[in-house]
C-alpha cells in the first residue's frame, strides 16, 4: 500500500512511497537489536563524540532538512530552520550533560555499600506524529541514545520523507550503523513490533486515542512507554494582566506552528471585567498576523497539514457557531489550492461546543468569559486534558501560587506562552498522557534503574 506525502501549500503529491515488508521491518529491528548490543558497551564519552557529530550534521543539512518538513508538513520555512536548529542543540545537550544525569547514586538514608546505577533498557519504538517531524523524534532519541539504548521509528505516514530522512542523517554523520532504524508502514504493522521480545519500550506522541492504544498493547505485553497525547491548553488572563502583553502572547501561541501544536493556546479564559479590552487588542494582533506560502518569508503561518484535519476543524467551528459561539474572526474555507485556514476567533464559548470540550488543532481561539479568578480556574481544568498552561497577572508571586496549586497540568507558565525546553520536563497528566520527556527526568525515561550493594 502506497504512503502518499502532500504537499499542504498546493495539494499536490510529493512523492509515494511504499509500505516496507514484514520482513524488511523485521531486518530493522533485528538491526537496531544488535546495534543496541554494541552501543551499550561504549563510553559515554565515545557516545557524545557521536552525538555531537549528529549536531554537526543536522546544521550542515539544515536548509534541505527545513525545505522538506516545509513541504511535507507545510510550516513556514523559518519554523522548520528553527526546528532543526532546536534538534541540533538537543543533541549538544545530552552530549555535553548526560555523564552527570546517569551518574551512580547514593540515595539519602541509603547504606553506605549502596549505589543506583542506571543502565538501558534497549531498543526503543518511537511512534511519532507528523507536526513537528524530527523535533519530536529527537526530543526523544537524544537522551535515549546517550543512556545507551536504540531506536526503531514508525513514523506518521504524511511525512515518510522526513522518516527516511532521519534515517539518513545517523549514516551521514558517520555514527555507528543499527542505531537508528525508520520502517514506513501503517498502524497495523505496530500491535507485532510492540509484543516483540527485542522491543523494549515505546515512546509514543500522538492524540489520545492512539495512546489509549499503544498503551493497552504496551501494558499487555508488561513494556514501559511515555505517551506525550493531545492538549487543550488553557490560557487565563486575570483581571490585573497586562493586556498588551497578554494579547500578544496568546497571539503567539495560538498560532505557533499554525495552531498544529500540542502545547498550543487554545482555550482563553478571560476575567469578565477585562474582557472587552482583551479581546479587542487579541483580534487587532490576530488579523495582522499574514496566512501564506509557507515557504515566503512574510508569511506567519502556513496551511494544515493535510485535506482530513482542514475539514475536522472546520466542522469544529462550525458546530459550535450553531450551538451559539459568535464568530468575531475567520472561520471561511478559502479558495484555491493548498489546505489553508484562516485565523479564526469564536466568542461566548461554551461547555457542549466543540470549542470548549475538544482540542482544536488549528489557527482557532475559544474566548471564554470567567466571573473572577477562582471561577478562571474552574473553567481551565474543566477539561479531559492536561498538558499545558498559562496564568497572565501583574502578580507574579499570585501567579506562581496558582500555576502550582491551582491547576492540573504538567507544565504552567506565567505570563509567558508554554513550550519545551531542553532542561526542563516534558509531558502532561489525565488524557494528555504520562511520563515525561527532556531534562534529568526525560534521559531516565528509558532506563533500569538498578540497585546494587557490595558489602
Amino acid at each position: 500500500m502506497p504512503l502518499v506525502s502532500l504537499n499542504p501549500a498546493t495539494g499536490r503529491i510529493l512523492k509515494r512511497h511504499r509500505d516496507h515488508t514484514p520482513a524488511q521491518i523485521d531486518s530493522a529491528l533485528a538491526q537496531v537489536h544488535a546495534g543496541h548490543l554494541g552501543w551499550r558497551e561504549l563510553a559515554l564519552s565515545d557516545r557524545a563524540r557521536h552525538l555531537l557529530a549528529l549536531a554537526r550534521t543536522l546544521r550542515e543539512q539544515r536548509e534541505s532538512l527545513a525545505a522538506l518538513i516545509t513541504a511535507e508538513v507545510g510550516k513556514t520555512l523559518v519554523m522548520s530552520r528553527l526546528e532543526v536548529e532546536k534538534c541540533a542543540d538537543c543533541c549538544d545537550f545530552y552530549a555535553k550533560h548526560a555523564a552527570r544525569f546517569l551518574k551512580p547514586e547514593r540515595p539519602f538514608g541509603a547504606p553506605r555499600d549502596a549505589r543506583v546505577v542506571f543502565e538501558p533498557v534497549g531498543v526503543i519504538l518511537a511512534i511519532m506524529p507528523w507536526n513537528y517531524p524530527l523535533w519530536q523524534f529527537f526530543r526523544a532519541a537524544a537522551p535515549a541514545l546517550m543512556a545507551g539504548n536504540t531506536l526503531l521509528l514508525k513514523h506518521a505516514s504524511n511525512v515518510s520523507g522526513c522518516a527516511l530522512a532521519i534515517g539518513k542523517l545517523f549514516g551521514d554523520a558517520g555514527l555507528p550503523s543499527g542505531l537508528v532504524r525508520a520502517i514506513l508502514a501503517a498502524p497495523e504493522a505496530l500491535p507485532p513490533l510492540i509484543a516483540d521480545d527485542r522491543v523494549r519500550a515505546i515512546t509514543l506522541t500522538g492524540s489520545t486515542e492512539a495512546g489509549r492504544r499503544v498503551a493497552a498493547l504496551a501494558g499487555a505485553a508488561l513494556k514501559p512507554c511515555v505517551l506525550e497525547l493531545g492538549g487543550s491548553d488553557p490560557y487565563i488572563v486575570l483581571a490585573d494582566a497586562d493586556l498588551d502583553h497578554a494579547a500578544e502572547i496568546c497571539a503567539k501561541a495560538r498560532l505557533v506552528n499554525g495552531g498544529q501544536s500540542c502545547i498550543g493556546a487554545k482555550r482563553f479564559v478571560v476575567v469578565e471585567s477585562v474582557l472587552p479590552a482583551f479581546t479587542g487588542k487579541f483580534l487587532a494582533r490576530l488579523s495582522a498576523r499574514r496566512m501564506g506560502p509557507p515557504a515566503d518569508a512574510t508569511s506567519d503561518f502556513g496551511p494544515l497539514a493535510r485535506a482530513d484535519l482542514r475539514a475536522e476543524l472546520h466542522v469544529q467551528v462550525q458546530k459550535s457557531i450553531r450551538l451559539g459561539a459568535r464568530l468575531l474572526l475567520g472561520g471561511r474555507l478559502p479558495k484555491g489550492r493548498g489546505f489553508y485556514y484562516p485565523a479564526t476567533v469564536l466568542a461566548d464559548v461554551r461547555p457542549g461546543m466543540p470549542a470548549y470540550d475538544e482540542e482544536l488543532f488549528g489557527p482557532v481561539a475559544a474566548i471564554i468569559s470567567a466571573t473572577g479568578e477562582d471561577d478562571a480556574l474552574r473553567i481551565a481544568n474543566d477539561t479531559p486534558y492536561g498538558l499545558g498552561a498559562a496564568v497572565f497577572t501583574r502578580d507574579r508571586r499570585r501567579g506562581e501560587a496558582l500555576a502550582r496549586e491551582r491547576l492540573d497540568a504538567g507544565m504552567v507558565f506565567v505570563n509567558d506562552f508554554v513550550r519545551s525546553d531542553l532542561t526542563l520536563p516534558f509531558g502532561g497528566v489525565k488524557r494528555s498522557g504520562f511520563g515525561r520527556e527532556l531534562g534529568v527526568f526525560g534521559l531516565r525515561a528509558f532506563v533500569n534503574v538498578k540497585t546494587i550493594r557490595v558489602s
